[in-house]
């Protein structure tokens, strides 16, 4: 996740960043609400739970964050987080006990020592994919699991730190050439998620408060935001039962999830 920190690299002000998630242990309501309306976060859970469940030993989560998956490890296992030194940038909180810190490149971890890796929504992220993947496959054991999701279908986020989006065969490509065998790629949702998704930015941007020098912008933002809203509502109830019952097209989906396995 190497990057350059220099604001200039930023080509217009980010809207609004996304909220960092949190462990769904400390507010369950409240992880479940936001689930039901951030289809990207609840693909995610839908795919990771059922899969980290299966983890055992020492489990390494890259661009750990706010460590939210921790709670979902099984109790045998044991979690190391590591993240990037500028985090603060992704919203994130530093200083945690349970993350190392560094700066992007090299893990200052030996070979094989780790059993599974978590890589969640990081991928996009970094500058240089091809070595971060390497870095992963070089720390985990023979035989070890990589769990790692990338969004597809998704806005420009934590600007100016968002570098690509990855198809299912640059997935397959990238695994493989690391070093990764039993790859295991499943699609995140489907066009009518992705519709949602786009409209729940949408509404948010609208109705915003907007700065008081272009206040007058509120008499066509919010009527229209209102609108968008009442659209967004339908989409995410019409993704969530498409979703349930296998619907709707792969070919555009929010993003995907990967399980593959270290040669």
């Amino acid at each position: 996740m190497t990057s350059d920190p220099d604001a200039s690299r930023i080509p217009r002000p980010e809207g609004f960043q996304p909220i960092a998630v949190e462990s769904p242990a400390a507010h369950p309501w409240l992880f479940a609400l936001r689930c039901l309306v951030d289809l990207q976060l609840s693909t995610i859970v839908k795919e990771l739970r059922p899969a980290m469940s299966q983890l055992a030993g020492r489990v390494l989560d890259v661009g750990a964050g706010q460590s939210p998956w921790r709670a979902w490890l099984p109790p045998a296992a044991t979690y190391q987080g590591i993240d990037v030194g500028f985090a603060n940038e992704f919203g994130m909180d530093g200083g945690r006990s349970d993350v190392v810190y560094y700066d992007g490149k090299v893990m200052p971890f030996s070979e094989a020592l780790f059993d599974s890796a978590l890589c969640i929504e990081v991928l996009e992220h970094s500058e240089d994919p091809e070595l971060l993947v390497s870095e992963m496959a070089r720390v985990l054991r023979p035989n070890g699991t990589l769990l790692l999701t990338v969004p597809w279908s998704a806005r420009q986020h934590h600007l100016p730190h968002d570098y690509h989006r990855f198809s299912r065969v640059r997935l397959q490509a990238l695994l493989k050439r690391h070093g990764f065998a039993r790859i295991d790629i499943r699609e995140r949702g489907n066009d009518v998620a992705a519709i949602a998704n786009k409209l729940t930015v949408v509404t948010i941007g609208l109705l915003r408060p907007p700065p008081l020098r272009r206040i007058l912008h509120a008499a066509w933002r919010y009527p229209l935001g209102i609108v968008c809203g009442a659209m967004a509502v339908g989409f995410i109830a019409a993704a969530h039962v498409s979703i349930a019952l296998g619907m709707g097209s792969k070919e555009d989906p929010l993003g995907y999830f990967v399980r593959a396995i270290r040669q």
